[in-house]
């Protein structure tokens, strides 16, 4: 016996990798120079498993997943809404008193901006994500 202790605390979970973190470790196995023993080193990663993941990007079975795409948005002036059959609401006049209490299942969020963003409580959470991603740029 050499005097070591080993303290086992459990079982070791797996990583799971992403789609992005897989292709970006196939990119720079890609770059000039680099190994992929030397990428996989440094990403705590074993090389058959890289070199998996470069064949899978090679045979399009591994891709990027698409990026959600915004569309442009023009406000309507009230004439033109008037004329398109759309209303918009008049707007609320500022308080200094206790802001107004939501309705029932009504999320409001206020940012830092002073942008305002009232959501029922079946938004869609990813699509909601969007959206305060969008407005807090």
């Amino acid at each position: 016996m050499d005097g070591v202790v080993e303290v086992i605390t459990g079982r070791e979970r797996r990583r799971r990798w992403s789609t992005e973190e897989k292709i970006r470790i196939v990119a720079e196995t890609e770059e000039p120079g680099a190994g992929v023993r030397a990428v996989a080193a440094r990403h705590g990663v074993c090389e058959s498993l890289v070199f998996t993941w470069r064949r899978q990007v090679r045979d399009g079975v591994l891709v990027a997943p698409d990026m959600p795409v915004f569309i442009p948005v023009r406000m309507l002036e009230r004439s033109e809404a008037s004329t398109a059959g759309l209303s918009r609401p008049e707007p609320r006049p500022a308080t200094a008193s206790a802001p107004s209490r939501p309705q029932s299942g009504l999320i409001e969020i206020e940012l830092g901006n002073g942008s305002q963003v009232r959501v029922g409580s079946d938004v869609n959470l990813a699509a909601l994500r969007r959206v305060l991603t969008a407005l807090r740029g």
